[in-house]
């Protein structure tokens, strides 16, 4: 696989940020380790589709890979390392600023200390401002999402922040905590936190919208003779009966099982019927066909002839 992000998610370098997050998600919930359990090969094309992302996704980053400042992985091509190492030398300083804040923790501290200076410089004059936002990525477990949970976020000071997840978040949503983003200068009021939710996809539930969609094996008897089974969902095992002559591909619906948000009315369950026949055919399930081929002369595929 090439080591061009925009190789790698498919998209051409013109493309639109919403365009590179679409085709991210498409792969990433295609590849995810969680559906292909110890298999290396998927679980390394997520990882460079997910590092792929992490470089062309990032508008900041992918302005910089786009003029050549930084590779593939992130890192600064060798003339850009070059010019920041003397840069840097210089015992005036006078690169700084074209060098960045890389250097720094924190840029807001640069500010504060050029603002206290001059509020000293003026007799303590006052000045405030508010602090910066942050921003965070969270993947998050199908079920969690579905039915809401509490989950820490760990912060660059080695702190956390306790995020509660609203029951029915959905995948690309963000989340705003008040009040957890960068401390004010002098005085100002603290930014805000914002988190990106990815949800992990499921092996068995199906999200749209705010129902739930899934494929339930059944047996060649209980599609024949009809059945009273039990389907899981999300908030556990619920009874449901299967029609006599079921086929499959036959949609049911169990109402008010799907997302229950904390607002809202909750979605629905819907179960698409799909017949398995057993592992190993024995005699008497293949003499049972034989008979009723012969004396069934039916084409199961007669519909599909009609409408071509």
């Amino acid at each position: 696989m090439s080591n061009d992000p925009y190789k790698i998610l498919g998209v051409a370098k013109g493309a639109a940020q919403a365009d590179i997050k679409k085709a991210y998600r498409k792969l990433a919930k295609t590849l995810h380790p969680d559906l292909h359990p110890g298999d290396k090969s998927k679980e390394t094309e997520f990882q460079k589709v997910s590092s792929a992302y992490s470089i062309i996704g990032d508008p900041d980053k992918r302005k910089r890979f786009d003029a050549g400042e930084i590779d593939a992985s992130g890192q600064e091509m060798p003339e850009r390392q070059y010019y920041r190492q003397h840069a840097g030398a210089d015992p005036h300083g006078r690169y700084e600023s074209a060098a960045g804040f890389g250097d720094f923790e924190d840029a807001s501290d640069i500010f504060a200390d050029l603002f206290k200076g001059r509020a000293q410089a003026r007799g303590g004059g006052g000045f405030a401002a508010r602090g910066a936002d942050v921003r965070y990525h969270l993947d998050v477990d199908f079920m969690d999402a579905a039915r809401g949970a509490k989950r820490p976020i760990p912060l660059p000071d080695g702190g956390t922040i306790e995020l509660s997840i609203p029951a029915g978040v959905d995948d690309g949503q963000t989340l705003r905590l008040r009040g957890k983003g960068r401390p004010g200068i002098g005085g100002g009021p603290t930014g805000d936190a914002y988190v990106e939710i990815a949800v992990k996809p499921h092996p068995l539930f199906r999200r749209e919208g705010k129902d739930i969609e899934i494929d339930l094996p059944i047996g060649f008897d209980e599609a024949v003779l009809g059945a009273r089974v039990e389907v899981p969902t999300l908030s556990g095992k619920v009874a449901m009966a299967i029609p006599k002559g079921a086929s499959s591909g036959h949609r049911m619906r169990l109402k008010g099982q799907g997302i229950k948000p904390a607002k809202g009315t909750a979605g629905d369950q819907y179960v698409r019927l799909k017949i398995v026949l057993p592992e190993k055919i024995d005699d008497q399930m293949r003499s049972i066909a034989e008979s009723w081929r012969d004396a069934v002369k039916d084409d199961p595929r007669a519909k599909l002839w009609r409408m071509t």
